[in-house]
């Protein structure tokens, strides 16, 4: 796991997103934004995760403040699971989990007694200057988007 701390510099990152975009951190300099890591496109978590994220985009523009999504999956799953549910906000891959390795969200997990690498459901609040605000690790869906809004205001 890494040891980012709130208040550290967030790492550089540089992925290809959904929409033939690429996101960077240098990309977003100067300006807030929310990148949230999440396992696997198409599943009911993630799901639920990135549709709370695309409802609450209006408030979140409404304060300056932009998100991305990352997670391992290639790009072609990613863009039809954007597809899909209409999610408009980028959303990043990170095949070889370069991104998620420098945010210490590419961990081992464990599940049936077998171990294996996976990705950590984690979001990073980072501000205008580029520092970590905030860190939730291990986050559980229901109202996260809602907690990661309330965060964003006081920036």
């Amino acid at each position: 796991m890494s040891a980012l701390t709130e208040g550290a510099a967030a790492p550089d990152f540089d992925l290809p997103a959904t929409g033939g975009r690429r996101v960077s951190k240098t990309g977003f300099a100067g300006r807030p934004f929310v990148l949230y890591f999440y396992p696997k496109a198409n599943t009911p978590g993630c799901t639920t995760e990135a549709c709370a994220f695309q409802e609450a985009l209006p408030a979140l523009g409404g304060i300056g403040l932009d998100v991305v999504g990352v997670s391992p999956d290639p790009m072609k799953p990613i863009e039809n699971f954007a597809a899909k549910y209409s999610l408009t906000f980028p959303l990043a891959s990170d095949a070889g989990q370069t991104a998620s390795a420098a945010y210490g969200t590419w961990v081992e997990k464990s599940m049936y007694g077998r171990k294996y690498m996976g990705m950590e459901r984690a979001t990073f609040l980072v501000d205008a200057t580029g520092h970590i605000v905030r860190i939730w690790r291990q986050v559980k869906v229901p109202g996260h988007a809602a907690a990661v809004l309330e965060a964003a205001k006081a920036l």
